[in-house]
């Protein structure tokens, strides 16, 4: 099995698990002001990590919920067990599995998974990204005036007030707004020409990381700027490559 069919399997299983439960009443063990996590996080990661380091044991597994396996490895895995988990909590039918491979410090894989619509992006460096087995890409639009824009408005005070401010900014230029809840489907969503751009001051590198591999390869760019005083948690501006998303920052 190559190391796609793998994170494939990995994230449709996870899937399964998510479905199976998604409408019962989650137990949640850790919540804040604007963000909770359930036991179905970790039983989800759990699960992951049995598959993918059950198959490749020598390998590291970074994800939300923890790390695993060989930490000296220089294959990683980046797992977000479920993103979108305050949807996911509310009933809300907007959330997804997301995995990648880094390797030598190069995101080589990457599968966003969402069990509610039965939807599966793939891709792998150096080859097409797909949408459950079909070549997607960016669209092309290149007119702010003409796009769908998702901005991100992250937990803390100065991450809201830094994504409302661009909110308001993007409002009077794009033709929708959307905020989802989801980063890894917002990236997913750019990839397939769904929307056009994304931003967020602040996010960690399991919500992008195979979202990241699959806008750039699908004719989309991502710039990450790394947040100082956060481990692996950065500042995004992602798009189809077109549009002027730089005059709403």
């Amino acid at each position: 099995m190559t190391d796609l069919e793998l994170a494939t399997h990995a994230a449709l299983e996870a899937g399964k698990l998510l479905r199976k439960h998604f409408g019962s009443d989650a137990v949640v063990d850790e919540a804040s002001d604007h963000d909770i996590k359930l036991a179905l996080d970790k039983e989800s990661q759990e699960l992951i990590t049995t598959i993918l380091l059950g198959a490749r044991e020598g390998d590291a597994l970074y994800g939300e919920e923890g790390i695993a396996g060989n930490q000296a490895s220089s294959r990683q895995w980046i797992v977000d067990p479920i993103d979108g988990t305050v949807n996911y909590y509310y009933g809300i039918p907007h959330f997804c599995v997301s995995i990648a491979l880094r390797v030598e410090g190069v995101i080589v894989v990457g599968v966003i998974h969402d069990p509610m619509v039965g939807e599966t992006w793939t891709v792998e460096k150096g080859s097409p990204a797909l949408l459950n087995g079909k070549p997607t890409q960016t669209s092309q639009r290149s007119k702010l005036g003409e796009s769908i824009l998702y901005v991100g408005c992250g937990k803390d005070d100065d991450a809201l007030r830094t994504g409302i401010d661009r909110f308001h900014r993007a409002s009077l230029r794009a033709r929708k707004m959307r905020m989802m809840g989801s980063a890894a489907l917002g990236m997913a969503y750019i990839a397939s020409g769904r929307i056009d751009g994304y931003i967020e001051s602040r996010i960690s590198l399991w919500d992008i990381a195979a979202g990241q591999l699959l806008v750039e390869t699908g004719g989309g760019k991502v710039e990450l700027t790394p947040v100082p005083g956060y481990e692996d948690a950065y500042s995004i501006v992602a798009s189809n490559g077109k549009i002027p998303i730089e005059e709403i920052l």
